[in-house]
């Protein structure tokens, strides 16, 4: 397959128009909150993020639920068999952050698939490059003690891969309730509200239709960070 045919192609489009005559794309739908798929699942199939928004997490032994990335639409995940070659569990905890549609297919044939096309491979190893990126960076976010440094380093992440230029700022282009916000960086809806509230006052940040707009992500930074 020409590179050139698949770079301006999101991903899981491309699947759909190769995988057709091999597997059928199966569409699913979440509701935001609702598990994708848990630790110690069977890796069954690989998912491509068609709307919205999917939050990975690690769970530990004391109960203690770590967020490692949250996936903008045209993402790939559950492919850590792909990865290893080998047959494994699920290694995260998947859900959807916001309402979710999601392509998936058998794991078999899309490893079949990668084989056949070289090109897709890379496109595919690009795409978990930018999620390792932000995974590293939600791992410094959470060692931040001040949740006031944890909210705005979030706020940052999000500015990043959600983020959509307008006159008043960036626009996060994702509705995110208090709550959600909180379960991402391990505080609570009460604190996260507060926080948010000191951040509207100091012209920060605005909220509208719950999509908050970052005014000035670097003066942000600087402040706060």
């Amino acid at each position: 397959m020409d590179v050139s045919l698949i770079q301006d192609k999101p991903l899981a489009d491309v699947f759909r128009r190769i995988g057709s005559g091999n597997f059928p794309p199966v569409v699913e739908t979440f509701e935001r909150g609702k598990t994708i798929f848990f630790p110690g699942d069977p890796a069954e199939r690989v998912y491509f993020l068609l709307k919205g928004a999917v939050k990975l997490s690690r769970v530990y032994e004391a109960g203690e639920e770590i967020t490692v990335a949250l996936l903008r639409e045209n993402s790939v995940f559950g492919v850590l068999s792909l990865i290893t070659g080998q047959r494994s569990d699920r290694f995260y905890h998947a859900v959807a952050f916001t309402p979710v549609e999601l392509l998936s297919a058998p794991i078999d044939q899309v490893e079949q698939a990668l084989r056949n096309n070289p090109d897709l491979s890379m496109l595919m190893l690009r795409g978990l490059s930018s999620r390792i990126l932000q995974t590293e960076m939600m791992i410094e976010t959470l060692a931040h003690r001040d949740m006031g440094s944890r909210l705005v380093s979030f706020l940052l992440i999000l500015c990043r891969d959600f983020g959509v230029p307008t006159p008043e700022g960036i626009r996060i282009d994702l509705k995110l309730s208090h709550q959600a916000i909180a379960e991402a960086i391990g505080s609570t809806r009460v604190t996260v509200t507060r926080l948010l509230g000191d951040l509207r006052q100091e012209d920060m940040i605005s909220i509208h239709k719950k999509k908050i707009t970052v005014h000035n992500p670097v003066a942000l930074s600087q402040q706060f960070t």
